[in-house]
């Protein structure tokens, strides 16, 4: 193996999220049956107005620069989204979007965000056919939608991320789905793990063993596919992640999650270069496992504050309320960053630092945010 690529710059998820997730309005033209917004048709008149969206950028500037994705519903249903990617780039934000595989979206579109400063646009591909995903989406002509917006953001070289929901209607077609992504140029290849939020229902959602499949499959696509592979909304792929490429005894949670406060050992500096030279970590992404709270922040279209858009939980508003302090004071932020608050199995898990299970998961199946993460099929000995 070649040597291993120096160490991300370590952020303390205590004090900055790794990634802010903006929801610029909930109106979007597809039905998808996995919402976690149940997507209107129309925008709400209390969204953030262009000035508050602005100010809420400088004020993230506290954080340092962490990666802002613009998402929805369909950002592109915003006419100042291309003002707002111009301003996060002032602030020195690198900018990524999810914008919905719609008429909407043109080759002139994807011109005019390339040119407004957008690192990354993140297109949700679904199915290997169009079958499979316009059923999913239920609005017939999204999978081509999705691929004409791939190749238009090809002709401008903007760099691609296709994000696939993994649950029961497309599990058997996952190694077509990593071809895929393949062919069509992907940067980077981001598995979502079905939280039930939203639309989503219980009877889509695959069973842990099937679950732990698929991230030991991702697993070996980290060092063998020519893309970055990332798991959302299911933390425990550090775990799997760790187990084949460090060792199961080799790396206890602690020594791979040291905030910067802490000082690390060179034993323990050693099994993250492990882990990160096996990953192949590309750009945009963090050495550590991102969770709910924990490096993650949403701010929905009306500016609440929450952990994340699969945790409806609100911490507070920007409107009225400092996010910087929300996020690092708040009884609820401070709570799901705590490990040792984590109850079931989660608790007990050798693991529980670097992965916690899916926060979100566990308040949408019990109601509980510290629960156990029931898609993870580990136990600890």
């Amino acid at each position: 193996m070649s040597n291993p690529p120096s160490i991300p710059p370590t952020v303390d998820f205590n004090r900055s999220p790794f990634l802010v997730l903006w929801e610029l309005t909930r109106a979007c033209a597809l039905a998808c049956q996995h919402c976690r917004a149940r997507a209107i048709r129309q925008r709400n008149p209390y969204e953030l107005s262009t000035a508050e969206g602005a100010l809420l950028l400088k004020r993230l500037q506290e954080f340092g620069r962490p990666l802002i994705v613009l998402t929805g519903g369909d950002p592109i249903q915003r006419p100042d989204v291309f003002e707002l990617i111009e301003e996060a780039r002032r602030c020195g934000f690198k900018v990524a979007m999810t914008p919905s595989a719609t008429a909407s979206v043109t080759r002139d579109i994807v011109r005019k965000l390339k040119k407004a400063g957008l690192e990354r646009i993140a297109v949700s591909l679904d199915g290997p056919d169009a079958e499979t995903h316009d059923a999913f989406r239920r609005v017939r002509g999204s999978f081509e939608w999705s691929k004409s917006i791939l190749s238009w953001a090809r002709e401008f070289d903007l760099p691609i991320q296709i994000n696939t929901t993994i649950c029961r209607h497309n599990l058997a077609r996952f190694e077509e789905m990593t071809a895929l992504a393949a062919e069509l140029g992907a940067v980077l290849w981001s598995a979502f793990f079905l939280v039930v939020v939203g639309r989503a229902r219980s009877e889509m959602q695959i069973t842990a063993g099937e679950a732990e499949a698929v991230l030991e499959r991702m697993a070996d696509l980290a060092q063998t596919a020519p893309y970055d592979v990332k798991a959302t909304a299911a933390p425990h792929f550090r775990r799997v992640l760790i187990q084949k490429y460090v060792g199961a005894d080799a790396a206890p949670a602690a020594a791979l999650t040291a905030p910067v406060a802490r000082a690390r050992s060179n034993a323990e500096q050693g099994k993250v270069r492990q882990l990160d030279s096996a990953l192949r970590l590309g750009a945009l992404r963090s050495y550590q496992s991102v969770n709910d709270g924990k490096g993650l922040l949403f701010i929905s279209d009306t500016g609440d504050i929450q952990p994340s858009g699969f945790l409806p939980v609100v911490a507070g508003n920007v409107r009225t309320d400092d996010v910087v302090s929300i996020y690092r004071n708040s009884e609820l932020f401070r709570t799901l960053r705590e490990p040792g608050l984590l109850k079931g199995k989660c608790g007990t898990c050798r693991f529980r630092a670097v992965c916690g299970g899916s926060r979100a998961r566990a308040y949408g199946e019990t109601g509980d945010y510290m629960a156990q993460d029931n898609l993870c099929s580990y136990y600890d000995q």
